[in-house]
């Protein structure tokens, strides 16, 4: 039984890491278009 709950506390720990990865990610490409078209335009 513990190790069927820590298996399900790794897996979701993991998940929950990429996920922040992945927003933080999104948001820098973001980040970085906004930047971009900031610095073509002036």
């Amino acid at each position: 039984m513990i190790r069927k709950v820590m298996t399900l506390v790794l897996i979701g720990g993991s998940l929950a890491v990429a996920a922040c990865n992945t927003v933080r990610g999104a948001a820098e490409d973001v980040n970085s278009a906004a930047n971009a078209t900031e610095n073509a335009i002036n």
